[in-house]
């Protein structure tokens, strides 16, 4: 499919595998191109990590000045919050956190599938579940996994989809999706990039047609498949180095 790149007032991106590689912060030529849109264009990022993630990865990247940083937009644990920058610090504007019932639930049904499946690994980098208030994410190999250990371990994504139906079995009334390259993320109900992409929209005042979303997993099963049923253009990259040829095309 082709798009008026051109004519989108603002691009809303996936961060792990569009815009860098898993946990890991952009790069200096798509730091670059980034500031280069924020000139002209809303942009969002929307990822399944805290808010201090996307600190550490994408903010804390960007060298622009502030003017043009108020078009940059931050929806941590897949929109289940908001974050805009206010021309000094980065204001939050919504955040739908779990409750504590929520909460033990999610925990207990973690001990559960973890005694359920046979193909963990035996070792850990940090803790499986992390709480991240508004998320409870669960990594295979811990939060704190090199690149190099997770890369490989579920390229067809058969284990994750175990994870996911194990864990949906036990929570049901929660939103379970597939996350990272080894992880399963897990928010309140409707909480999804779909959310994210509608509450966007309603936030700035753009209609979904004037919006372009770009992910490397829109397939169905992926985490940024939601995004489809807002009705907004997707583009579907292999990796960030795809992200950026996007990107060339629209500044």
């Amino acid at each position: 499919m082709t798009h008026d790149y051109k004519a989108k007032k603002a691009v809303i991106f996936d961060l792990d595998g569009t815009l860098a590689e898993s946990k890991q912060s952009l790069d200096e030529e798509m730091s670059l191109l980034i500031c280069s849109l924020l000139k002209d264009r809303k942009v969002a990022v929307i990822s399944g990590g805290g808010m201090p993630q996307l600190e550490k990865q994408v903010i804390g990247n960007i060298h622009c000045d502030p003017e043009r940083m108020r078009n940059l937009f931050m929806f941590p644990t897949k929109g289940a919050a908001m974050y805009e920058f206010d021309g000094k610090e980065w204001k939050k504007i919504y955040e739908e956190a779990l409750t504590d019932e929520e909460k033990g639930r999610i925990i207990e049904a973690e001990k559960k599938v973890v005694q359920e499946v046979d193909f963990l690994p035996s070792k850990h980098f940090g803790e499986l579940l992390e709480d991240r208030n508004t998320e409870f994410t669960f990594s295979a190999f811990g939060q704190e996994a090199p690149i190099e250990v997770k890369k490989h371990w579920d390229d067809d994504l058969s284990k994750r989809r175990i994870l996911k139906d194990r864990f949906k079995r036990y929570l049901q009334g929660f939103e379970v999706e597939i996350g990272g390259s080894t992880s399963i993320d897990i928010t309140k109900a409707g909480m999804d990039k779909g959310f994210a992409i509608e509450q966007f929209c309603k936030y700035k005042n753009i209609k979904i047609s004037e919006v372009l979303f770009v992910g490397d997993a829109l397939f169905v099963g992926g985490n940024d498949y939601p995004a489809k049923r807002t009705g907004v253009d997707t583009v579907p990259v292999k990796d960030y180095n795809e992200t950026k040829e996007v990107i060339k095309k629209m500044i």
